[in-house]
């Protein structure tokens, strides 16, 4: 193991101080960078590996950098489901390093250095040039270390050499490359000590032998030492997965049916079947607990602090914020009565963009990492199932309202359609326990107008349209 690959050595520091003004203007616009809008104190390196030494006629550097940045307003913190001492995140970049740059490379220049240990090379983002994109495909072929990197791959799935690299452009805060229409390998950009869920998960629904879920073939994570922050717990860093090369993305298809006036339901019923497959899995797989009045009670005042923080942030939704505490003061009193329920390991982030569907119509799940803006170990914790399902609810609402007018009545149906799916493996029907559904549907759409009134500000309309409901009806699955 290297000196420069255990610990941000003063030759790293010098490295990473090369880069500093590069970075400093390229990491604002990749669209994986959490900080935007956000001033950049200061980096500092957590580790510098060489996959490939810079003396290499294309070198490749694997980074862990931290992004130091001045203390929010706590308001912002509690709504973006971080701690006020929040000041840095921590983020994976695979560097490129050459004299020249061929044109072909020419988007994915980050820019020329000028001095220091990089003086007079270009750097550029790494998983845009083929070389490089398959050597990290050949280093997870291998099982093994590589200064604080450690690759691991199930030996039982073969992994041909040679795959063409093609990086994915719709990305938001990962990046993937697909090999060959074979295998699809996700980066984690924003890093964090502890297991990714992305990982974790798939990696025991495989071991359950639940198919809708496609199952890692390789992974690697960085173990860390020294005078790293995050030392002494690794970190996840990526996985690769079979590519379901054929398979349709759940949200366009819904757009395209709601599009054309075509009913959903067969879809939504299939859906909510692979979704009560996936939870009873991850239920066999994992513990289970009870939540009691004392767990209820933390959950609804935490719905309730987000919504009185989104009410203060979006005024749009103060209206509506009375009947929409209720939802939550309903979940509370349940649970002052005794009433109980059963928390697992879930999703997370269910919606129809997170849905594959194959031309044999099997729904497959993927992209298990939880909402990125929450901490880790939130989003590892049991929840009720009845959070995946209200994030499905709310997502067939976005796509009815991709038409105009908005296509209320298809929504209603898928919704009721996956319920019903839902029940036909689990037994039980998420609409019979209308006050947790309806909590965890509430607390969905207070999220989703903090989220839209913040960064599309055109969509603002379908959650606030949510909370009309909501609030007015206190029901989860009544019509619109």
């Amino acid at each position: 193991m290297s000196e420069a690959a255990t610990r941000p050595t003063a030759h790293a520091t010098a490295l990473l101080a090369s880069l500093d003004p590069l970075l400093r203007e390229w990491l604002p616009r990749q669209r994986w960078f959490a900080g935007k809008g956000r001033p950049i104190g200061s980096f500092e390196p957590v580790a510098v590996t060489e996959l490939l030494p810079r003396t290499a006629p294309s070198g490749l550097l694997h980074v862990l950098l931290r992004v130091r940045r001045p203390l929010v307003p706590a308001q912002d913190t509690a709504l973006e489901g971080t701690s006020a001492e929040h000041t840095g995140d921590c983020y994976q970049l695979l560097l490129g390093v050459r004299r020249t740059l061929p044109p072909q490379l020419a988007p994915a220049l980050i820019g020329h250095v000028t001095e220091g240990p990089l003086g007079g090379q270009t750097v550029y983002e790494a998983l845009h040039d083929p070389r490089l994109a398959a050597l990290l495909l050949e280093r997870l072929r291998m099982p093994g270390r590589h200064g604080v990197l450690r690759f691991e791959r199930d030996m039982s799935v073969g992994i041909p050499s040679g795959l063409t690299p093609r990086p994915l452009a719709a990305e938001q805060s990962n990046s993937s490359v697909v090999y060959g229409d074979t295998f699809i390998l996700k980066l984690f950009r924003r890093v964090v000590p502890g297991v990714n869920p992305d990982l974790e998960l798939p990696l025991h629904l495989a071991r359950q032998g639940c198919a809708r879920v496609p199952a890692p073939a390789a992974w690697f994570l960085a173990e860390l030492s020294g005078g790293a922050a995050d030392a002494g717990e690794a970190c996840g860093l990526g996985v690769l997965q079979p590519y379901l090369a054929a398979a349709e993305d759940g949200w366009e298809l819904a757009l395209r049916m709601v599009g054309k006036g075509e009913a959903f339901t067969g879809e939504a019923r299939a859906l909510g079947r692979a979704t009560a497959e996936v939870h009873a899995a991850l239920a066999d797989a994992l513990p289970t607990v009870t939540l009691g009045r004392a767990q209820i009670g933390l959950i609804a005042d935490a719905m309730a602090r987000r919504l009185a923080a989104a009410a203060q942030a979006v005024p749009a939704l103060r209206p509506y914020a009375p009947g929409l505490l209720t939802a939550f003061e309903a979940l509370a009193d349940l649970g002052g009565e005794g009433q109980s329920w059963t928390a697992q390991r879930i999703h997370g982030d269910l919606h129809l963009g997170q849905c594959l569907r194959s031309p044999d119509g099997h729904w497959s799940l993927i992209d298990f990492e939880g909402e990125p803006a929450r901490p880790l170990a939130e989003r590892r914790m049991p929840q009720p199932p009845a959070r995946d399902v209200a994030g499905m609810l709310r997502s067939f609402d976005y796509a009815a309202a991709t038409r105009d007018p908005w296509a209320r009545e298809w929504a209603t149906d898928c919704r009721a359609a996956f319920c019903v799916g839902y029940a036909d493996v689990s037994g039980r029907d998420p609409r019979t326990d209308p006050v947790l559904l309806r909590a965890h549907e509430t607390d969905k759409a207070v999220y989703e107008v903090l989220y839209e009134a913040r960064h599309r500000p055109d969509w603002l309309p379908v959650p606030l349209a949510a909370a009309r409901r909501l609030a007015d009806n206190g029901s989860a699955d009544a019509a619109h």
